[in-house]
């Protein structure tokens, strides 16, 4: 077969199979020129999902007569004119393909009036058959008219979802459009009935219940941090707003919505140690920076950029999300961490923050010591059969009594009262009740003491060091983080193939059996390192020991605890970041207001 020059039509249908995957596409490309154009409305009709008609209208600057048939050719564009502009991109639209890809495959009219003209000119295109401009009326500002999609390639046709699919995408691409810009109004309709409006307002956060929900609102962080070219600011969910997947995640470069994944696994990172299994955080952040910093030209669709230098921008997000995180403890957060059923058994708690009959159950089913038997003499009585006996004061926990109140305000998390069944502290504070998980309150204490002493970690020399049996691959796995152990205080030597000898400990491990402490934690490790995933979540080998190291030793269920213990836990807890949450992502703590004791007992009804 000889070769050919294509002809142009068949070349931008070709360039269509890029641009254009599905009518949210041709909405994405519209509405992006108009608010290049200096929109300050946008409306956006459809019938049948997008399919059998398309239409952006707007009150921008509209193009003027003579350039409408130019504007329909392909690379035909006004926002660049040269190689260098690509280097600094700071419109939306740039390539001038939108407009010709679209014309290519569906029936299309666009109606337009330049700012400072008389009245409006039009220009049709059918199969590829592109008109002359005839006059219209028009108000300032641009109409463009999308009909039958893909009527002259069914093969592509038939790839089309159902009408409410293909609906939905294009509200939520328009409800990422209207989160860019708060300065902008825009409506959606398909035919008689609004899917979205979000008129112009100067309040982001207006704007922002107005698109995801008041809840997300009033369970969110703000966040804005600046460092030389680059800022970053908007609002991060609290852990326990986290939800089942990646709907509630949006990101803006300079404007521009996009998909990142360098963005969104830097935000992962932030959030790696406060969420529960595979719980996703919700946030709507904005990134600005220095165009010449990011190349918006890297994806056909424009979803994704790349950065100069990506390691520092990545370095900025995750560590402006972690500090920001840091504040989730009791008397800082917006929300109980225990509210709405969050919770790793699902029935943990109601909605209105009272607990399931059942979830106590589950949880002491959870932490009981093997070998405990549990009667119903010993529910009421809080207590267990358990052969071993629990030593009087848990490590890390000081047992001095709980300090005055200073200015006579009482503490957050209130006065201890009472232990609930070996698992619970019952506290009471100026708002009502206060529950905590003592176990997961304390792996969460010891844990960022651990980090903060990392590498500078007080260490308790052994009077006898202690032989441990693991298999060959473990202690091989073992050896490759020895630096990692060495940081967290264990000094730990290979005397034979299966044989690990300790000879110091961090300080901060409880004193008795520490050796099989130190077993449980590195068979733990064995099993993370060795790529089953059987501990948790955590990134990194150094928090993954860290992590474990606090869990294995924070006190366990059916410890128990005096007042004053109990009341040093609690002071704790409001002194230490991110205590809203243990290391695993399950809450530490709720509250049970008066309000809604009240309503529980129908007091005052």
């Amino acid at each position: 077969m000889p070769i050919r020059i294509l002809d142009n039509h068949l070349i931008d249908q070709i360039a269509a199979g890029e641009v254009i995957e599905r009518p949210a596409s041709i909405v994405k490309e519209l509405v992006e020129n108009s608010l290049d154009a200096g929109a300050q409305s946008v409306e956006i009709e459809i019938e049948s999902g997008g399919v059998r008609l398309t239409r952006v209208r707007d009150d921008g600057d509209g193009i003027p007569a003579p350039e409408l048939k130019l504007a329909l050719s392909r690379h035909a564009t006004s926002k660049i004119s040269a190689a260098t502009d690509l280097a600094a991109i700071t419109t939306l639209g740039f390539r001038g393909e939108a407009l010709p890809s679209i014309a290519s495959v569906s029936r299309f009219e666009i109606t337009s009036r330049h700012v400072d003209a008389e009245h409006a000119s039009s220009v049709t295109v059918d199969a590829g058959a592109v008109g002359d401009p005839v006059p219209a009326a028009h108000p300032p500002g641009t109409t463009i008219e999308v009909r039958d999609l893909f009527y002259n390639l069914p093969a592509r046709r038939k790839f089309l979802r159902s009408e409410v699919t293909e609906q939905g995408h294009i509200v939520r691409l328009v409800e990422r459009l209207a989160l860019s810009r708060n300065d902008v109004a825009f409506r959606l309709r398909s035919g008689a009935r609004t899917l979205l409006d979000a008129p112009r307002m100067a309040d982001e956060s207006r704007r922002l219940a107005r698109i995801v929900g008041d809840e997300f609102v009033e369970r969110s962080i703000p966040l804005d941090h600046a460092a030389g070219p680059v800022r970053i600011r908007g609002w991060i969910g609290v852990p326990a707003a986290a939800r089942a997947t990646g709907d509630m995640q949006f990101w803006f470069v300079n404007g521009r919505a996009v998909r990142d994944r360098l963005l969104m696994n830097a935000v992962r990172l932030g959030y790696r140690d406060v969420l529960y299994g595979g719980r996703q955080p919700a946030y709507v952040l904005y990134l600005e920076i220095d165009p010449a910093l990011v190349d918006v030209n890297a994806h056909p669709q424009k979803l994704e950029v790349r950065f100069r230098d990506s390691r520092q921008i990545h370095d900025f997000v995750f560590r402006a999300v972690e500090r920001q995180l840091a504040g989730t403890k009791p008397g800082v957060s917006t929300a109980h961490p225990a509210q709405h059923g969050y919770g790793p058994y699902g029935n943990a708690a109601y909605g209105d923050g009272s607990f399931a009959p059942q979830s106590l159950a589950l949880h002491r089913a959870e932490h009981a010591a093997p070998g405990a038997v549990w009667t119903m003499a010993d529910a009421l009585r809080g207590t267990s059969r358990d052969p071993a006996p629990f030593a009087p004061e848990p490590a890390g926990v000081a047992s001095d009594p709980a300090p005055g109140y200073e200015g006579g305000v009482r503490p957050v998390l209130g006065e201890a009262l009472a232990q609930i069944h070996g698992i619970y502290i019952l506290a009471q504070n100026d708002a009502g009740l206060v529950l905590v998980d003592m176990h997961a309150a304390h792996e969460r204490v010891l844990y960022e003491r651990l980090k903060a002493q990392a590498g500078a970690a007080a260490t308790q020399l052994l009077l006898a060091p202690i032989t441990v049996e693991l298999k060959v691959d473990e202690i091989d796995a073992l050896m490759e983080q020895r630096a990692d152990w060495a940081a967290a205080g264990f000094d730990i030597e290979r005397l034979a193939p299966q044989t690990l000898v300790v000879r110091s400990v961090p300080a901060l491990l409880p004193r008795e059996d520490v050796g099989a402490l130190v077993r449980d934690v590195i068979v733990s490790l064995g099993g993370d390192v060795a790529g089953d995933g059987a501990t948790h979540h955590l990134d990194g080998a150094s928090d993954r020991l860290l992590g474990t190291l606090a869990c294995r030793s924070a006190i366990h269920a059916h410890r128990r605890l005096t007042l004053p213990e109990m009341n040093a836990l609690l002071r704790q807890m409001e002194q230490t970041p991110r205590a809203d949450q243990c290391n695993h992502g399950r809450p530490t703590w709720t509250q049970v207001t008066l309000a809604e004791l009240d309503r529980m007992f129908l007091r005052g009804r």
